[in-house]
């Protein structure tokens, strides 16, 4: 269940800030393995379809989401994995015209967990126009799949 949002959107740059209730370590763990990825990671109208990633600093991934009449590629690197705390990593979007570098943040707020992802963009597009609304529907699923786990 979530109990708190906050969307900040800057020049070719977003923070969105939700509040999970579920211990940090199980809001972590959603995010690195791809079965579980592959559940909650894409917007309303997306699927996941395929996700591959090697869970490590200087590990590799790629994932595709299926939505608006066709697939949506994503490569990235894991720049940094501090377990439990942060996940960043660098990724193209767009036909690998947009540099995207995100950071997840999660936070102990008791029994809680507070999750800040920012994320800074090279260039703005329709994905980058779309990412507030996006993560938000994104973040929706990962509430839902936290609330049944």
């Amino acid at each position: 269940m979530t109990l708190n949002a906050e969307v900040t959107v800057g020049d070719r740059e977003l923070t969105i800030t939700r509040i999970f209730d579920a211990p940090r370590p199980l809001v972590f763990f959603a995010w690195s393995r791809p079965k579980h990825l592959m559940r909650w990671f894409a917007p309303n109208g997306f699927t996941m379809t395929e996700c591959e990633m090697d869970f490590r600093d200087g590990g590799k991934f790629r994932l595709c989401m299926r939505g608006l009449g066709g697939d949506h590629w994503m490569n990235g690197v894991f720049r940094e994995i501090v377990k439990p705390e942060r996940i960043v990593w660098s990724s193209l979007l767009d036909n690998d015209t947009n540099d995207v570098v995100t950071t997840a943040t999660f936070t102990v707020m008791g029994g809680k967990t507070r999750l800040t992802v920012h994320q800074t963009y090279s260039i703005e597009t329709d994905s980058t126009r779309g990412a507030p609304q996006g993560w938000t529907e994104t973040l929706d699923h990962l509430a839902e799949l936290l609330a049944d786990a």
